[in-house]
């Protein structure tokens, strides 16, 4: 958690280590009641990957809000990191996971989104990169209270991607010479026609 300015805009993600390397019960819960004691205005989300669709682990998430709720801990929100592949099935059914985050009273934001591919980039890739992230924007604006969009970077030049996972890469909306893909025509297209309703 780092230091913010008053006035300006407060959120905070005291729970980000994946819920299995919690070093005992209730550190969640003590993270969340401590943010809040430093700073009351703040809104607070835990932060996880690999929970955009219904599965296991965003199951076990929902089962652990809906436990910190219980207790009546400062919780506000959920955030879900949205970062994707294309060698995997796209979370087509992101929008009713968040809706049942949604059910318990909290907001949810797609914080981190990035849809990764095996190099060389080619056209087929490139289109299932388009789709990865328009069903992320698309469970967010079909979610009432989900209240962000977030990408993590925008250009190919600057992304963690290939210093992390060995031979992928061309995760963000533009080229490394800032040529938008068609992942941001996606993105674009889709906001447009969210902006009509």
């Amino acid at each position: 958690m780092g230091r913010r300015q008053r006035g300006l805009q407060r959120r905070r993600h005291p729970a980000r280590l994946p819920l299995a390397a919690h070093p005992r019960p209730g550190y969640i819960a003590d993270a969340f009641r401590w943010a809040h004691e430093a700073d009351p205005k703040a809104e607070l989300y835990i932060n996880d990957y690999n929970i955009e669709g219904v599965n296991p682990k965003s199951t076990a998430l929902l089962a652990l809000v809906t436990d910190l709720k219980k207790q009546h801990v400062p919780i506000d929100g959920v955030g879900v990191q949205g970062h994707l592949a294309v060698q995997y099935p796209a979370p087509h059914d992101i929008a009713d996971n968040l809706a049942r985050f949604d059910a318990l009273g909290l907001d949810t934001a797609i914080t981190e989104a990035d849809v990764r591919m095996v190099m060389p980039a080619d056209a087929t890739k490139t289109e299932a990169q388009a789709e990865g992230y328009g069903v992320l924007l698309q469970g967010c604006l079909l979610t009432a209270h989900c209240t962000d969009f977030t990408v993590w970077g925008f250009t190919d030049k600057y992304s963690w991607v290939p210093n992390t996972f060995s031979g992928q890469g061309s995760a963000n909306l533009l080229t490394e010479d800032y040529r938008p893909k068609p992942a941001y025509t996606e993105l674009r297209q889709d906001l447009a026609l969210a902006g009509r309703r």
